[in-house]
């Protein structure tokens, strides 16, 4: 199975109260579970483990470090261009859920 959860990777959340919304992978903590963050005051998403399976990776890879802060990860995202990308809110397909 390819490595599709790689750190820097853009994820939208299908799950839970955060669902469609956009996300970083900052850390990769085993086969099951990632760090991700929105940052905050970006996407509304705070840094928190997610299981992979209530995630969908994106083409998106942001050049971060592992364990970026919330800081240098908004930095990468302004100096990208992603500020309204990673604002905008996904629809999840019903197949999806």
């Amino acid at each position: 199975m390819p490595k599709v959860f790689d750190i820097g990777r853009v994820v939208v959340i299908i799950r839970g109260r955060r669902a469609g919304r956009k996300a970083v992978v900052v850390d990769i903590i085993d086969e099951n579970f990632v760090l991700v963050t929105g940052p905050k005051e970006l996407t509304g998403v705070k840094r928190r483990r997610m299981n992979v399976d209530h995630l969908i990776p994106l083409s998106i890879r942001l050049p971060i470090e592992r364990g970026a802060d919330d800081k240098t990860v908004l930095e990468v995202i302004k100096k990208q261009g992603l500020e309204n990308f990673m604002r905008q809110i996904e629809r999840i397909p019903a197949e999806r859920l």
